[in-house]
C-alpha cells in the first residue's frame, strides 16, 4: 500500500466501495473481482477495497465490530493490539492521572484509539508515512510522521506519558527476539522511562525476567489461551511491590472474564506424586514465573520441580489453569504405550507435552492407533523420569 492508495480508499468512491464490500469475505475472490468489473468499478481500487475487506474481516476478533471502519495494512492487523489489551494499557496511564500519551510507533492505531475511548489525549507516532496516513484515517487526526528517537520525548511535560510498541520484524518479516534489536531497543525505552516516568511499553512475551528493571512491572497477558504481549511499566503505571504479574483474558473480544496473579509473597512450589487431578498453568503464568503461586491457591504441588504442571487430590479448578483428571500414569515406552492405547481402543489422540523432545505427530505415526474412541496424553517427567499421563479434560 502507498499514500495514494490510502487516499484513493478514503475518497468517496473508496468509501462507498468498502460500505458495498461488508460481508463479501466468503465469496470467491475471482468471482468477485468478476461481478465488480462488470458493476463498473476501477479495476485498481476494486482490488484495493477488497483487499482491505479481508483485512477488516479477519481483524474483527481484534477489533470486533470497529474493525469495519478502519484502515488497515497486513502486517498492522497482525501487529496491533487487541481492544481488549489496549483496554487496560489505557486504564492504566488514566490511573496514574496521565493527562496525554505520546504513543511512540502507534502503528495502525489501535492504543491510541482506546486512550481516547478513555478521555486521554494522544500524541501518535510512526516513522513509515503509509502507517501513519492508516493511523491519521482511524484516529480522525493528524499522526506524526517521524522517527521516535528522533526528539519526540524532548516534547513531552508533566502529565504527560509514553507508550511504546517497538517493531519486532525485520523488513523482510523476520521475527526478532533480542529487545536491543527491536525499533526502538529497550534501552531507549528504558532511558524514556529515566525521563518520562509514566512509560510502558509493549514487548514480546519472551521478555527474559532478568530485564526488568527494579521498580518496574512485567505484566504478561493471554487472551484466550494465546500469549499475546509483556508489558513493562515504569512509575506510576507499575503496582507497587509487584514485578511480575500475569493477566489472563478469557471471552473473545470483549474480554468477559479477566484474572490477575502478581509475584507479591510469591511461596515455594511444593514437589510430590501425581494425584487424581493435573492442572496446565495458563502460559501468561508460567511465562511470569508464578507457577508457584497457582499450585498454593490450589493447594496442589509439581510433579517435578523443573515442569509446569500442577497436580491435586481435589477437584478444586482455576481460571488460570486448564485441569485434567489423571486415568493412568505410565513410565515412557513406545512399545507399552501403544499395547495400552490399543487396550483402550483408542483412535483419535490428542498429545500435550512439556519437558521432553518426542514430536507429537511422529509419535501417533509411530503408535499407529485404529480404535474408535479419542483420548488425551500428556509426555512430561514426574520427579525426573519420562512419564506419560493419560488424562480426560475437566469441563471448566
Amino acid at each position: 500500500m502507498t499514500p495514494d492508495d490510502v487516499d484513493a480508499l478514503t475518497s468517496p468512491a473508496g468509501r462507498a466501495l468498502l460500505a458495498e464490500l461488508a460481508g463479501t469475505e466468503a465469496e470467491d475472490p475471482v468471482a468477485l473481482a468478476a461481478r465488480l468489473r462488470r458493476a463498473g468499478h476501477d479495476p485498481a481500487l476494486a482490488a484495493l477495497a477488497t483487499t482491505q475487506s479481508r483485512l477488516r474481516a479477519r481483524a474483527a476478533s481484534k477489533f470486533g465490530p470497529r474493525a469495519q471502519d478502519l484502515l488497515l495494512t497486513a502486517a498492522g492487523a497482525e501487529q496491533a493490539t487487541r481492544a481488549v489489551v489496549a483496554a487496560e494499557h489505557a486504564r492504566r496511564f488514566a490511573a496514574a492521572g496521565v493527562r496525554r500519551v505520546a504513543d511512540l510507533g502507534c502503528g495502525v492505531g489501535a492504543d491510541s484509539l482506546a486512550f481516547l475511548d478513555a478521555g486521554l489525549d494522544v500524541l501518535a507516532v510512526d516513522a513509515d508515512p503509509v502507517t501513519a496516513a492508516v493511523a491519521a484515517h482511524n484516529l480522525g487526526r493528524p499522526v506524526r510522521c517521524a522517527d521516535v528517537t528522533a526528539g519526540v520525548v524532548d516534547e513531552l511535560g508533566p502529565g504527560d506519558g509514553a507508550w511504546f510498541d517497538p517493531a519486532r520484524r525485520t523488513s523482510g518479516g523476520r521475527r526478532l527476539f533480542d529487545p536491543e534489536a527491536t525499533s526502538p531497543p529497550l534501552s531507549f525505552v528504558l532511558a524514556t522511562a529515566a525521563r518520562v516516568p509514566a512509560t510502558g511499553a509493549k514487548l514480546a512475551p519472551g521478555l527474559p525476567h532478568d530485564l526488568v528493571p527494579a521498580g518496574a512491572e512485567a505484566q504478561w497477558t493471554s487472551v484466550d489461551g494465546e500469549v499475546v504481549e509483556c508489558a513493562l511499566w515504569s512509575g506510576p503505571l507499575a503496582r507497587p511491590g509487584t514485578g511480575r504479574s500475569a493477566r489472563v483474558v478469557r471471552g473473545g473480544p470483549s474480554g468477559a472474564a479477566v484474572v490477575e496473579v502478581d509475584d507479591t509473597d510469591l511461596p515455594v512450589a511444593d514437589v510430590g506424586p501425581v494425584g487424581e487431578f493435573l492442572h496446565e498453568p495458563d502460559g501468561a503464568v508460567i511465562r511470569a514465573g508464578l507457577v508457584a503461586r497457582v499450585a498454593a491457591d490450589l493447594g496442589g504441588r509439581l510433579v517435578d520441580e523443573t515442569i509446569a504442571y500442577v497436580t491435586t487430590d481435589t477437584g478444586l479448578t482455576s481460571p488460570l489453569t486448564r485441569a485434567f483428571r489423571v486415568l493412568e500414569v505410565l513410565p515412557f515406552g513406545l512399545k507399552p504405550l501403544r499395547a495400552r492405547l490399543r487396550a483402550l481402543d483408542v483412535g483419535t489422540l490428542t498429545v500435550k507435552k512439556r519437558g521432553t523432545a518426542v514430536d507429537p505427530d511422529q509419535l501417533r505415526r509411530q503408535l499407529a492407533l485404529k480404535g474408535s474412541r479419542p483420548a488425551t496424553i500428556v509426555l512430561t517427567r514426574v520427579a525426573g523420569r519420562q512419564s506419560v499421563l493419560v488424562v480426560e479434560p475437566v469441563s471448566p
